[in-house]
């Protein structure tokens, strides 16, 4: 193993010893990097590298000149440019170097479903292309290039089976005593032989007048004479020809396949009302993240709209949206009439949606239940979810989650309340979000 190895193996390590995801999602600085690239940190190993012992312990060496002969000391070595003559740091006395482990929305995603035992399917919508898949669907006509030949060779084989018989014990059974064509065609159709009464008249007259009463009974024929199912008879001689008939054939052509676009526009309506302070608005920020990096890693096209409320409701930009505060009031509706009115630019037909709003759960008086609760259920979305967020506990006035439950239930697939009073409830909260979407019409 070469020093190129090495390095390779202490980078790995490196890479194994970045922050867990679920810890990085609770405590970690999730302003890193760009919204298309997660950093996570790592603590970086220091790598081996060949270092000049400044220590006086002399040494041999070789050379012409002004350098040693063999066997001779070597002196205290001269200072470099860049040394430091002064006193240094001791060893260790540094802190530890952190660098970055970057993932792409897509490698988070998977992270995550594996970390929180999630799998979310996105749903496709609009459709973008259609494409020839296999040859799973059968049709009666088409080019000979495409004929299911095996399927036909099936069928032939299985009219072989039904319609063969063991000729020979039949002629055998034309011997019996006092049996004419119309007793042995009786006896062939009371034991389902297929053969018919010219083929019965036929073999009856290929016999001779005096073997015609050979046999005393049918049981005589079946107690001296062999009796070949068609199975042994085939596995005896082999298939020298099977029954082909027209309506046997059929034609494979490929199965048309829409490729559909997974489309998804996720609104976040956050309270910037004045008691939605510090500690708050980094919750509201811990768990909105992640969820846009999920989705952003789930869908092939994703969009965010961020809207800001108090008693009236704006759009923002993401940069702005968890930092905002102001001294109004709260009114949630004002944030859902803008988010339906922002929807209108990305039909349900083509879009999946995500609805996600947080806040303290304080609303003002009835807004809960007459307009909040009523847009929710009229704005289509395969989900509409709200964090609370109280890091002190609830406040008096604040109901509007307890509202919310009360309304659609604990059971609701596309609506979902999470409470985050602390960082340890981020990913719980995420967790609950994502795994309440179940099936929705499209």
């Amino acid at each position: 193993m070469g020093l190129k190895d090495d390095l390779e193996r202490f980078r790995e390590v490196g890479e194994n010893r970045r922050e867990d995801l679920a810890d990085f999602i609770k405590y970690g600085d999730l302003g890193g990097g760009r919204s298309d690239q997660i950093e996570i940190p790592v603590k970086i190993v220091s790598l081996p590298e060949f270092e000049y012992d400044q220590r006086d312990q002399g040494g041999v060496g070789q050379g012409d000149g002004g350098t040693p002969d063999v066997g001779q000391p070597v002196g205290q070595p001269q200072p470099q440019p860049g040394d430091d003559d002064g006193d240094g740091d001791e060893p260790g006395e540094e802190g530890g170097d952190h660098e970055y482990y970057e993932m792409d929305p897509e490698e988070f995603a998977q992270e995550l479903d594996e970390e929180l035992g999630l799998d979310l399917d996105p749903k496709g919508k609009k459709v973008v292309e259609e494409k020839e898949g296999p040859f799973t669907d059968l049709t009666r006509t088409g080019p000979d290039s495409t004929l299911d030949f095996e399927r036909m060779f099936k069928e032939g084989l299985k009219r072989k089976l039904a319609m063969d018989f063991d000729e020979e014990f039949l002629r055998e059974v034309c011997k019996v005593d006092g049996f004419g064509p119309r007793d042995v065609f009786e006896w062939a159709r009371s034991e389902n032989l297929p053969v018919s009464m010219a083929w019965v008249e036929d073999a009856y007259d290929d016999i001779p007048p005096e073997e015609r009463n050979t046999w005393a009974s049918v049981e005589e024929v079946e107690a001296n004479v062999e009796r070949e199912s068609v199975q042994q008879k085939i596995r005896r001689e082999g298939i020298k020809h099977v029954p082909f008939r027209r309506e046997d054939e059929r034609y494979r052509y490929p199965e048309i396949i829409e490729e559909k676009e997974k489309n998804v526009v996720v609104v976040n309506i956050r309270d910037v009302s004045g008691s939605m302070r510090e500690k708050k608005r980094e919750l509201v920020e811990r768990t909105f993240t992640p969820l846009d990096w999920y989705l952003t890693g789930k869908y092939d096209n994703a969009e965010f709209v961020y809207i800001a409320h108090d008693a009236d409701a704006w759009e923002v930009e993401r940069d702005e949206f968890f930092g905002i505060r102001s001294g109004g009031g709260t009114k949630i509706s004002s944030a859902y009439e803008l988010a339906a009115e922002l929807l209108e630019e990305y039909p349900w037909s083509d879009w999946n949606r995500y609805v996600f709003a947080a806040g303290d759960s304080e609303n003002s008086s009835n807004d809960t239940g007459e307009r909040v609760i009523p847009m929710m259920e009229e704005i289509p979305a395969n989900l509409h979810a709200y964090v609370e967020t109280q890091p002190s506990g609830n406040a008096i006035n604040a109901t509007h989650a307890e509202e919310l439950e009360r309304h659609f239930g604990t059971d609701a697939d596309d609506v979902a309340v999470a409470y985050v009073n602390s960082k340890d409830d981020v990913t719980d909260a995420i967790y609950e979000i994502l795994s309440t979407e179940g099936e929705t019409d499209e």
